[in-house]
Formats: C-alpha cells, structure tokens, sequence
C-alpha cells in the first residue's frame, strides 16, 4: 500500500468512527520505556533542601539521577545563573555512572542569589527524558578561608592602626598637613578629621611608626597654617578649607563660615597635643604656645546667638545664622559645651549646658532595646559615631553627671547596635555577630548617617572597631571577620574601606578622615588610655568637668 492509498483509507475508516493505531510510510522508533528522574541534590554537603543559603562560594553540586545521563544533553539543560543580573555561570560537569558532579569554573559572588535550572530537555542515555524540571535558589554566603595569615590579636590591632595611620601620615596635604577629607579630596581638608589626625599621630609616636620629632614637625605646620593661613570667624574654622590657601570650602549653602562642632573636634586634637608635648625644648614650647593663642581666641558665647542659653553650630559672614543649628544633645556634640565651658577667655555658664544642650533634662531616654537601657538621645541609639567624637579625649570610664552614666551611656548604645545587627529584622546578607556596625559612611545609594532607624545593609568598619573600648569581645570578632574574612575586598593602603553592603556585592574604595581616626585612637584608648589619660590631665579640662557638674 503506497502512503497516498495508505491516507485514504484512514480518511474511509475515519468516517466509519474506527479508531486505531496504523503505521503508514517510515517506520517509527517505539517510544522509551522507563521513568528518569532526579533522586538526590547534595550542594556543598547538604542534601535534598528546596533552597540552599549561606553556601560556599566555592560550590560544589552532586545531581544522582535514576539512570546514566546523556552527556550531550547536559550544557543547555543544567544551568546556574545570578538571580539579579541574569547572567550566566560557566561550569564544568563531571559524569560518573547516574552522578552529575558540577563547579563553576571561577567562585561564585559572596551573598549573591543563583537560581540552578534543570530543565525537561535533560535525558538519559536510554533517550528518556527527565520526568520533571527543577529549579533551586542557592543564595551564597561568605568565603570561609582566611584572606591573610593568623597573627597575634595585638600583632593584628597594631597592625590595624599603622596601616590606618598612613592615611593621616602619607596622605596628609603637602602645604598644610592637615588631613584631607577623603581619598579623592584634593585640596579639601577637614577641620575635625585633622582633630583626630593628631591624636593619631601620638599614637604613631607611642606605636613606633614615626618620631616624636616628626609629629611635631607635622603638627607645627598644621598649627602655623592655622593661624597664618587658614580663616577665622571669631576664632572658630570652617568645616572644609583649602589646604593651599587656607580660604573657607562652603560646605552647604548657607554654611560657608564657621563651625562649631568642627573647631571643637579639631581642638579635642590640638589640647592634647599640647599636654603630650610637654619638654622645655625651643620646639615644645613654641608648639604649646601656638596652641593657647589659638584656643584663646575661640569666643564661644559669640556663639549663643545673641545671649540665648544654648550654642548654634554655624556662623556665615554672609548668612549670618540663617543655618539656625542649635547644638543640642544627644548627639556627638558634647565635647563642645565642655571646651565651652572650659575656656580661660570666653566661657559659657553651667545653665548653658543645662537648658541648651541637656535641654533641661529633654534629651534622656530610658527606653529599652534588646534588653539595654540607653539613657540618653534617639530611639535605638542612633550611629554609632555619636559615641566615639566627644570620646577619643573624653573617658567615659566613671564619667557621670545628673543626666547620665557615659560609659554605661556608651556601651548600651553599641550593644544595642550589634544587637539589632545580629537580629538582622531587614533580613540583609552579611548581618550577624561576626559582622555589624551602623554609623555615619559610604554607601551604595550614597553617604548617610546609618543607624538601626536608617538601615540600608551598610556596614562601616569604624562603627565595631572604634567601639573595642566598651564591646571588646563583639568589637574583636568583627575585626577578625572584616580582616581574615572579607580582606581581599576590604584592606587597603590606607586601612579598611569606609563601608560595604554585603546584599548589593559593593564595596567602597574610599576613606573618610572622620571615620578613619577614630578606628587608631580607639584602639590604642583599649589598649592604653594613652589619649584618654592626657585629655583628662589638661587642668582646663579638670576645671570644666567640675563647673558642668560631672565626677569622674
């Protein structure tokens, strides 16, 4: 029967309602017989789960199948690709009996999510094809091998603060060694960052990484170009200046002219500077004297507007107050009303500090989170820098007054920020107990004050490692974890990085004078109270804890 008789007589029986199997022309292969089908995941060593987390970037996949699988049929239909991006991974299989074993050729991305796809189009070497496709969604964790070699935990915080001391040292400016506000800074400097590059450099002194003779050189051209160069408004600096010239960098619109929080960190620095540079040498001594002259001239009462009881931030010869910043607590801000209170030319008054900045008792909270009380400022704490500015000189160690304990003060606020961290309520990649830290840094939607109320998965080193002196044993596991860990993303020339976000893979390449000084002089105040111990020696500041009504 030819194919054309063959198509009229099922057409005839058709239409009879006679249904049946006929073969008609080439002869059809019988259809395979057997089920094949997927028996067992195992993704780094853990089996049949329908998703993987916390994986190895180093991945390792073992499919088991219920029968040999065609290899030909395996590069398009077992595929692993980023979940975000779409984009592909190369990887290599290899078939022994009914097992797939499959690596990417390269690591996968830390905290990344992948989506492994086996689709229906897999067969076995029978020809059967695979009874149903899967899909797995395997979000990667962190690399688990050591970035560098294990050291000692002090071999490791020395070598923490000399790298990020460089910063300070090799990156300082070339005119007026003051410290540049970040890595891309040019001739931008900053008035409060330079505060804490001093100080870093006595830690350098004490550390061995420079001489005393160079931190006096260097601190000399700072102090000349202060006073020579830079400009003054009723003897407070700007935020930003120049570090050629010494003119004011506007920092905002209306806040071209002084600040008052700036000039205070900044003389945090200079005042201990002075206490540590103590010899009758022709050099010491006309350091000290620079340093007084400067601090003299600072009128802070200028600064209560006109004669309010409280201190305003920002001073413009063009806008005047128009910034209207009252400087009012709970904030980093406290070193402030005490050098205000401590000056020898132009002090303010106890009730100053009391309605201004303790806003008659307004600035307590009491409130509980995760089981620490903060006395004092916003709700969970806010960043973490609100606890290192004021103390890099100020120790809070016995430090009291009528509003609050401030090492309880400092302490409860940086357990409630590795708390909420380790409790991670925004589910963000990276976030535990090895790995925390909110505070004022880079990020990848950009700068911002980060906090457990502005959380955007940025981590900042400075935020755990300034805090060592009141968390050391949750300050130190982050270290290991920023170092050993995550070092081949994070350590620098100039130290760690400003920040990172785990759950977006991004990474700074920045450093933040403000951020990076703390981290030194924090850690030599663990391990010392080396800048501790000469703050508090100033006679000036002895008298202002007294006059604000602290014991200590």
């Amino acid at each position: 029967m030819n194919k054309v008789h063959c198509q009229q007589w099922v057409s005839f029986l058709l239409s009879l309602g006679v249904v049946f199997l006929i073969s008609c022309g080439d002869k059809e292969e019988p259809p395979a017989s057997g089920t094949f089908q997927l028996e067992k995941i195992e993704i780094n060593g853990e089996t049949n789960a329908d998703s993987y987390t916390d994986v190895d970037p180093n991945l390792l996949i073992t499919l088991t199948f219920s029968d040999k699988i065609d290899r030909n049929t395996l590069q398009n239909n077992i595929t692993l690709q980023a979940t975000a991006t779409g984009k592909p991974v190369t990887l290599t299989f290899q078939t022994e009996g009914n097992t797939i074993t499959i690596q990417p050729n390269i690591p996968l991305n830390q905290f990344t999510a992948y989506r492994l796809t086996i689709n229906t189009g897999l067969k076995s070497v029978s020809g059967n094809p695979v009874l149903t496709g899967k899909i797995y969604t395997i979000n990667t964790g962190i690399d688990p091998t050591d970035k560098f070699p294990r050291i000692s935990d002090e071999d490791l915080l020395t070598l923490v603060q000399k790298q990020t001391f460089s910063y300070f040292w090799d990156f300082g400016h070339p005119v007026s060694g003051m410290a540049r506000e970040r890595s891309t800074s040019g001739n931008t400097v900053t008035t409060g960052g330079t505060g804490f590059g001093i100080m870093a450099m006595i830690v350098a002194v004490e550390r061995g990484f420079i001489t005393k003779e160079e931190a006096l050189n260097r601190i000399q051209t700072i102090v000349t170009f202060l006073e020579t160069q830079a400009t003054r408004y009723h003897g407070a600096f700007a935020h930003w200046i120049h570090g050629e010239t010494g003119a004011t960098l506007p920092f905002s619109t209306y806040d071209d002219g002084a600040d008052l929080v700036e000039t205070s960190l900044l003389f945090q620095g200079l005042l201990t500077a002075r206490q540590y540079f103590d010899s009758n040498s022709a050099g010491e001594t006309k350091l000290r004297e620079d340093i007084t002259r400067l601090w003299e001239g600072i009128d802070w009462t200028w600064f209560q507007k006109e004669d309010e009881n409280v201190l305003y931030w920002h001073w413009s010869p063009q806008y005047e107050w128009r910034q209207n910043l009252k400087i009012q607590g709970w904030n980093e801000s406290l070193i402030t009303y005490l050098l205000a209170a401590t000056s020898p030319t132009h002090p303010i008054s106890k009730e100053v500090y009391d309605q201004g900045w303790a806003k008659s008792g307004g600035m307590r909270n009491g409130a509980s989170y995760h089981g620490f009380t903060l006395p004092l400022g916003p709700n969970w704490g806010g960043p973490m820098f609100l606890a290192h500015y004021s103390f890099l000189g100020l120790n809070p160690n016995g430090l009291k007054d009528q509003y609050a304990n401030y090492m309880e003060q400092n302490r409860n606020h940086a357990m409630i920020n590795y708390s909420y961290c380790v409790d991670n309520p925004q589910g963000y990649s990276g976030y535990s107990e090895h790995c925390w830290g909110l505070t004022a840094s880079d990020g990848d939607q950009g700068y911002s004050a980060h906090s457990p109320t502005n959380d955007r998965g940025v981590i900042a080193p400075t935020a755990a490692l300034a805090s060592i002196p009141y968390t050391p044993e949750e300050s130190l596991r982050a270290l290991h974890f920023f170092y050993y860990k995550l070092g081949d993303k994070l350590w620098a020339e100039h130290g760690f990085v400003d920040a990172f976000n785990l759950s977006e893979n991004w990474f700074d390449n920045q450093h933040i004078a403000i951020d990076q000084g703390p981290i030194i002089i924090m850690i030599e105040n663990y391990r010392t109270g080396l800048i501790w111990d000469l703050f508090m020696g100033i006679p000036e500041i002895q008298t202002g804890l007294t006059k604000l009504g602290f014991t200590y």
